[in-house]
């Protein structure tokens, strides 16, 4: 399948991606989306190979982000997103023009530790604040709102005392 990433930061969740389509993954990536020109995941598309598609998100309207968006998806022939550390709302014309073919990794274990502004080290930081003994990973069809999707897979990992957000 033809995938496209979307990332906003340094694309370590992207070199993953990457990575494992380097050892015989089902999809080849064929666009990095990013909405920070200074994404880091960018320098790490260019290393690669892959076209890099800036989208500019502040300051727009949502029917333009969408169709600059989905211009650039269909010109890429895309037929699966992955969000790797991609922190914006995605628009609801590109999730209806791809049902259960956008997938997020998620630092916590839904529906806790979800929604907006829930992502790098907050999220680790609310796990710990509410003494949750247990956090992990989860893997979700990506829908209108923040990390309400359906869920496909998580995986616990345990908080252990002395933890920090950074461990």
């Amino acid at each position: 399948m033809n995938a496209a990433v979307f990332a906003s930061g340094s694309g370590s969740n992207f070199q993953a991606l990457l990575d494992r389509e380097g050892r015989g993954a089902l999809w080849r990536t064929r666009l990095l989306v990013v909405d920070r020109e200074e994404a880091g995941a960018s320098a790490r598309a260019e290393k690669g190979g892959i076209p890099v598609r800036h989208v500019p998100v502040t300051g727009r309207a949502t029917g333009e982000l969408a169709e600059e968006t989905l211009a650039a998806l269909l010109e890429a022939r895309v037929e699966v997103i992955f969000l790797a550390g991609y922190l914006r709302l995605i628009p609801t014309s590109v999730v209806a023009a791809f049902p259960r073919r956008i997938l997020n990794v998620h630092p916590a274990l839904l529906p806790a530790f979800g929604g907006n502004g829930m992502w790098g080290s907050a999220v680790h930081e609310a796990v710990l604040e509410s003494g949750a003994r247990v956090t992990g990973v989860t893997v979700h069809f990506v829908d209108e709102r923040y990390d309400e999707g359906t869920i496909l897979a998580q995986w616990p990992v345990p908080v252990r005392p002395g933890d920090d957000a950074g461990t």
